[in-house]
């Protein structure tokens, strides 16, 4: 374990988010987005799978020649042929890393791979070595790790640390663990694998229950310092630990997260709004920290809380996360003071039994309407001439 309080943000974005339905990016979208990643400052960016395919190979070849700053890493099976094309493939990065996984519970070692668990210690020991070969940074994962037996996940990371990786990664592959038992297992294995105080411990949390970040922080107050994650949250089924969240967090609760890190929090939103622009979708109106609502504000008290201070109802300023500001948005749920102040923006000061008068009529309008707009406000003032903007 790393005893340092840093924390290494790994970027799977482009690997584990892009094999997620409808996330395919073309080639120039993943050098753009790697770049917009560099800029982020993610300290490991996961470029790809270079077996996968030739383009797939093609792109992290480009994204190691090209983007400066974060270490590229490929992905490899412990396969042979795996780990000789994750080589090539990050050979012309300044600094790559060679990421080699292998399944280590008895469901997937039976049902998937057919082999035993002795067969999986040698396999997983001799693809490290080959690994180590080709790049002085290797990283391990256990993949299935949560459901995997403890004395056995002891064991394979044992031989994993003794053949020389570097990064030991325990993955959530299925989105099952729970905080508590995710914080358990990395002190677990602080306490019985030799050695592990030389190599970095690793989160990799899918979201299958909806606690991929709590399980990912849980994990660094447990001991691990590095955590994989992707922009939106994007990633397999339910996706992967949102970055933003995490980076978020680590923000605001300082004072029961006290870790440092390389991300410029003001790059976020700018990342977020990139990656929709280049997949199928985009991220919910209510996700967390980059969605179009995170810093909008429509109930007439939280409201009237924010125009006297915007602590009241934000624990961040949307300033810090790249939002360009706060929305407040005006619906049914609205009050007078926001009314009123949109009203006077647009060159209008009301008395107050006039501001009643329109109120009064705004609030009808906003029970029939989902949107209301500056044109509906001017129309407002002259009941008589009231029209009404449909869009």
């Amino acid at each position: 374990m790393s005893s340092h309080n840093q924390i290494v943000f790994f970027d799977t974005t482009l690997r584990d988010g892009e094999q997620s339905p409808g996330c395919t990016m073309h080639h120039d979208e993943k050098l753009r987005m790697a770049h917009q990643l560099a800029n982020l400052g993610v300290d490991v960016l996961e470029a790809g799978f270079a077996i996968a395919s030739q383009g797939d190979s093609d792109s992290i070849r480009m994204i190691a020649r090209e983007v400066r700053g974060p270490r590229i890493a490929s992905l490899a099976r412990c396969k042979r042929e795996d780990i000789e094309a994750a080589a090539r493939s990050i050979e012309p990065a300044e600094k790559a890393r060679i990421h080699t996984f292998l399944a280590s519970s008895d469901l997937h070692l039976e049902a998937k791979l057919k082999i035993t668990r002795a067969e999986a210690l040698h396999q997983a020991a001799e693809s490290v070595r080959l690994a180590r070969t080709f790049a002085d940074d290797v990283e391990f994962s256990a993949e299935d790790a949560t459901r995997t037996d403890p004395d056995f996940l002891v064991e394979i990371v044992t031989v994993a640390v003794q053949a020389g990786a570097t990064t030991i990664n325990i993955p959530d592959t299925v989105g099952y663990t729970t905080p508590d038992e995710y914080a358990a297992t990395f002190r677990m294995l602080i306490g019985k694998v030799p050695g592990i105080d030389d190599v970095i411990l690793s989160t990799h949390c899918h979201n299958d229950l909806g606690m991929a970040v709590a399980n990912t922080l849980a994990g660094i107050h447990a001991g691990a310092r590095q955590a994989e994650c992707t922009i939106n949250g994007i990633g397999e089924r339910a996706g992967n630990a949102a970055l933003e969240e995490i980076a978020a967090a680590l923000m605001v609760r300082r004072d029961k997260l006290p870790y440092t890190n390389n991300i410029k929090l003001n790059q976020l939103y700018p990342t977020s709004q990139m990656l929709a622009e280049f997949i199928s979708f985009g991220c919910s109106p209510n996700k967390a920290v980059v969605g179009a609502n995170a810093f909008a504000h429509e109930s007439g008290i939280h409201q009237h809380g924010m125009m006297a201070n915007p602590l009241t109802y934000e624990i961040m300023t949307p300033e810090s996360v790249g939002v360009p500001s706060t929305n407040m948005v005006l619906g049914k749920h609205s009050g007078r003071r926001l009314l009123e102040q949109r009203l006077t923006e647009l060159g209008h000061s009301l008395t107050r039994t006039q501001l009643d008068d329109v109120y009064h009529r705004f609030t009808e309008l906003a029970d029939r309407k989902k949107s209301i707009y500056d044109q509906d406000l001017l129309g407002l003032l002259q009941p008589d001439k009231s029209t009404v903007i449909t869009h």
